[in-house]
């Protein structure tokens, strides 16, 4: 076979291994996020497992002397069956083993060191043919572009179109068909009938794991969740799943909790209406985050609303809750009200180039776990908001446990009072803590935040309410001694203290 051509291909192998290979590490700090959280500690854990296997394997490779072809192929082999089936073993692991560390450690352990084996094999087939510097440029050249692949691919295409068990399946068929062509390349140099019967079963048995994989999935999700899963999707942002008992639903966005419909009101109702019911003005309400419509639902109990804005970055969840005939009546139907106007859009974005001002802002966000959530519960996030919030507004903001994250929900209070107000020069935002039980996720903490002294009386609260009334605002500001205030750091983009605190709250109870 003519060198060139085989040197083209062998190049063209390296860059397929490149992007299969960044994507098995994308998919296990992915998979290990939506299943443990802390996406940080997580993503570094596994970037870090992986560099410290592939040098391992480089250093190893050195002690393959001969049979390099076959040892090529052998390794893609193995590198296909362990990439292709990381997700689901991560998967059963984490459902019914009870240990995803040791097999998180593992297979990082594993795929890195064959991905390190690769790269000096290569070279050194190549190096029979090629320069040494020819060989080293044109393999390190494909494998960056291959990198730079992967990182566009997995979050544009295979995650939202395939999901996370899926990808890791047709990535470990990549890699066979990897092998498939280094057997046919180097048919002369190995024991080609043996090794292309291996590719060949390893081929069929990802090919029969791809076309049962959503059946698989549904199978470990129903064993993490309670009740049946009727809704299942991997969104460009996030995994979303519904579950449903009888009338019961629940919402879980990457593994958390979001509602409960049998107590969903008694936090929906704590966010929106200590701050509706103290507006002098309520015509033009911002609702940041909030995609199910609930807490759309209880600002359109106030008939003096005139417009809505709801600003959600993900459209599957705003359709879901708008067309879904099940979830719509959970919210009774307020995205189709004609005063909602839906906006799918990353809510900095949003505030960063509308004009528009708002009597009230409301900000049902997710926890902020991660440090593409805390920037949501940053000072500059909140200055930006401050700029949009009229002279005797209020915004809100839901700010996690008091009691299982005691300074994780004082920073976020310390940070909205830390905040400039633009309408008076050193002054800042004045607050208002407070907090209610919630049985679906204990004691729950919001703060109120204006350009102007918060009041707690004077109420003009919506007649039809389940949990709040004016006699029981005033226990909503009490803090005992063990939620009390504490000195925190101000959440900044610089320093993020928010999610470690965040993070050692809860892990302290549920770790």
């Amino acid at each position: 076979m003519n060198h060139t051509y085989r040197h083209s291909l062998l190049l063209f192998a390296t860059l397929l291994i490149a992007i299969s290979g960044l994507i098995y590490e994308l998919l296990a700090g992915t998979l290990s996020s939506y299943l443990l959280g802390d996406s940080v500690y997580q993503f570094s854990l596994v970037i870090g497992l992986f560099m410290t296997a592939m040098g391992l394997g480089a250093y190893f490779s050195r002690f393959i002397q001969d049979r390099l072809e076959s040892a090529f192929i052998i390794i893609q082999i193995i590198l296909g069956l362990s990439g292709g089936l990381s997700a689901l073993v991560l998967f059963y692991a984490f459902s019914y083993l009870n240990n995803y560390s040791i097999f998180l450690f593992l297979i990082c352990l594993l795929i890195g060191s064959l991905m390190g084996l690769e790269i000096p094999l290569i070279t050194r087939i190549l190096g029979r043919h090629h320069a040494l510097k020819i060989n080293i440029s044109d393999i390190l050249s494909a494998d960056y572009i291959g990198s730079l692949v992967a990182a566009l691919m997995f979050p544009l295409v295979l995650v939202p179109q395939l999901g996370l068990i899926s990808t890791s399946l047709t990535l470990g068929m990549v890699n066979l068909l990897v092998a498939g062509m280094a057997v046919w390349l180097f048919q002369k140099e190995v024991a080609w009938r043996s090794l292309s019967l291996w590719v060949l079963a390893g081929f069929m048995l990802l090919a029969t794991g791809l076309w049962h994989s959503h059946q698989l999935l549904q199978f470990f999700e129903q064993r993490l969740y309670q009740n049946e899963v009727i809704f299942a999707h991997t969104s460009p942002y996030q995994r979303i799943i519904v579950t449903r008992k009888d009338q019961r639903f629940r919402l879980y966005l990457n593994g958390n909790l979001q509602f409960d419909s049998l107590d969903e009101y008694r936090y929906h109702e704590a966010l929106v209406h200590p701050l509706l019911g103290q507006l002098r003005h309520r015509h033009k309400i911002l609702v940041l985050g909030g995609g199910d419509g609930m807490a759309v639902r209880e600002v359109l109990k106030y008939p003096d609303v005139e417009q809505i804005t709801l600003v959600d970055l993900d459209p599957v969840i705003t359709d879901l809750f708008r067309d879904n005939p099940l979830l719509n009546q959970l919210n009774h139907q307020a995205l189709h009200d004609k005063r909602v106007t839906v906006i799918n859009r990353d809510a900095w974005k949003f505030l960063d180039e509308t004009q528009e001002t708002f009597d009230g802002i409301i900000l049902d966000l997710p926890d902020p776990h991660s440090l593409g959530l805390s920037k949501l519960y940053s000072r500059a996030f909140y200055s930006l908001l401050s700029r949009h919030l009229n002279r005797q507004g209020l915004l809100v903001t839901q700010a996690t446990s008091p009691f299982y994250a005691r300074e994780a929900f004082w920073c976020i209070h310390n940070t909205l009072a830390a905040t400039q107000t633009p309408l008076e020069r050193g002054d800042t935002l004045h607050t208002r803590a407070y907090h209610t039980y919630i049985p679906s996720f204990g004691d729950w903490g919001f703060v109120l935040a204006g350009h102007q002294r918060i009041a707690w009386d004077g109420w003009r609260l919506a007649a039809d309410l389940h949990y709040l009334q004016e006699q029981n605002l005033s226990s909503l500001i009490e803090f005992p001694p063990d939620m009390a205030e504490v000195e925190t750091e101000i959440n900044t983009l610089q320093t993020h203290p928010l999610p470690m605190y965040y993070e050692k709250g809860w892990g302290e109870w549920f770790d």
